[in-house]
């Protein structure tokens, strides 16, 4: 059963985290990846509310595990910090992987207060 949970989230955030990346880049000229960073930090928030909520296993799994999992992406993050690096952007390239890790961090920070000040 956990694993259909994680399933039924991933099918969700993935399309999500495809879906915003594109919104992003349709609309922008920059080459700052503002759809991945986006995802990535407002999985990480999510995250943060559920760790400080009391919630289920089941819930957990479904949007935890399966949503933000699916949602954020670890990966897309390296390669663009790659990408960029390689473009011959290292000032913008070093923006991107520390502000992303900061965010995340704030975020799922700002998450865990959130949810334990409204417990």
């Amino acid at each position: 059963m956990t694993v259909l949970l994680v399933a039924a989230g991933a099918a969700v955030g993935a399309p999500l985290r495809y879906l915003t990346d594109r919104w992003f880049r349709a609309r922008q000229q920059s080459p700052f990846p503002w759809g991945t960073l986006i995802v990535n930090v407002a999985g990480s928030l999510l995250l943060g509310v559920l760790v400080g909520l009391p919630v289920s296993p089941a819930l957990g799994a479904l949007l935890g595990t399966g949503l933000c999992g699916a949602l954020t992406t670890y990966s897309t993050f390296s390669l663009e910090t790659l990408d960029l690096a390689r473009a011959n952007k290292p000032f913008l390239a070093l923006f991107y992987a520390l502000g992303s890790v900061l965010t995340g961090l704030g975020a799922a920070t700002l998450g865990f207060l959130i949810a334990r000040a409204a417990n």
